[in-house]
């Protein structure tokens, strides 16, 4: 099979449903002539045309709420924020809109749209452009969110959230962007709400998500030298959980670390947690609960800073065995 990058997984998932569907249009800041922010629409105003590639101006409320606005008339919008910080800017519109809607209105209105960002540290980007804010929106019922690890999971995810009849928050990591992997050309579809396990294993389970599965099945291969076989799951949507790949996880290996990069406090590793310790698999823990994510303070600018305030490659290898070996 061909080898893609995530970017270019994304791209294609868009290009073949804004083909086989004239209701799905994008719409967003500098995504027509200059090609999005990291490229991802580059070459699609060529295709398209302005009027299903639409530029905006820099107004992350304005462009959220015509989407919103759009999709409760039929259309099946993508929307594209630069930056996941600014998604604070589209809060009224996606929260107190775009989730509720088909509620109020008893499922007679329904909000089928996307709302594409790109999240993370990793960049140098700073302090306004590097966090990782996913646990704000999985907070809210009526929302879907997903963030996918693999170019094969985007382009099906993507899929069946531009499908899906429900406002999906799709959140792509910028480090994810030029991993390539193997992607069928042709349309196909990933269910919403289901894990996946990247790696097999019967010591360990961790629990990833988006770049931090890379990073555990790095951890995992220098474990597995010494013995220490790792089983990592990648959840892959957030809000709806596949809750039940999780907990038989659990259940085989008997521990289990949760990595993000989201700050600890508030985060989604603590929803996690709680899934796990209210199911049949907290009988079959033999040690803590142990979570491990990004540190309690804004993204520094500064290189070496900001490798220090998330997780690498090492931490997790670290924090695994000592999980293990029974030091925690």
């Amino acid at each position: 099979m061909r080898e893609i990058t995530y970017l270019e997984a994304i791209r294609e998932a868009m290009t073949q449903e804004m083909e086989r569907d004239d209701t799905v249009f994008m719409i967003g800041e500098d995504i027509g002539v200059y090609g999005g922010a990291f490229q991802v629409s580059n070459g699609m105003l060529e295709q398209f045309g302005p009027d299903r590639i639409l530029d905006t101006p820099i107004t992350e409320l304005a462009l959220t709420g015509a989407a919103v606005g759009a999709a409760l008339v039929g259309m099946r919008p993508i929307a594209e924020i630069m930056f996941m910080d600014f998604t604070t800017l589209a809060s009224e519109q996606l929260v107190n809109q775009a989730a509720k809607l088909r509620f109020m209105f008893g499922g007679k209105a329904t909000v089928p749209m996307v709302l594409r960002t790109p999240a993370g540290s990793g960049t140098g980007a700073a302090e306004h452009h590097s966090q990782s804010l996913e646990n704000w929106f999985v907070h809210v019922p009526g929302l879907k969110v997903v963030m996918p690890t693999t170019p094969y999971d985007a382009k099906g995810l993507l899929i069946s959230a531009i499908r899906d009849n429900n406002p999906v928050l799709f959140i792509e990591h910028k480090l994810l962007y030029k991993v390539k992997g193997e992607v069928p050309e042709e349309m196909y579809t990933i269910p919403l709400g289901e894990s996946d396990v990247k790696r097999k294993g019967t010591d360990l389970t961790i629990v990833a998500t988006s770049i931090m599965v890379s990073r555990a099945l790095e951890a995992a291969e220098k474990l597995a030298a010494e013995g220490i076989e790792v089983e990592v799951v990648d959840p892959r949507t957030l809000r709806p959980l596949g809750a039940e790949t999780i907990i038989q996880s659990v259940k085989k290996t008997g521990k289990v670390l949760i990595v993000h990069e989201a700050v600890k406090t508030g985060g989604f590793g603590g929803e996690l947690a709680a899934v796990i310790a209210e199911s049949e698999a907290f009988g079959y823990l033999d040690a803590p609960i142990v979570r491990l994510a990004g540190r309690e303070m804004p993204v520094p600018y500064n290189r070496n800073l900001e490798l220090h305030t998330v997780p690498q490659v090492e931490d997790i290898y670290n924090k695994a065995r000592d999980l293990v070996k029974g030091r925690i």
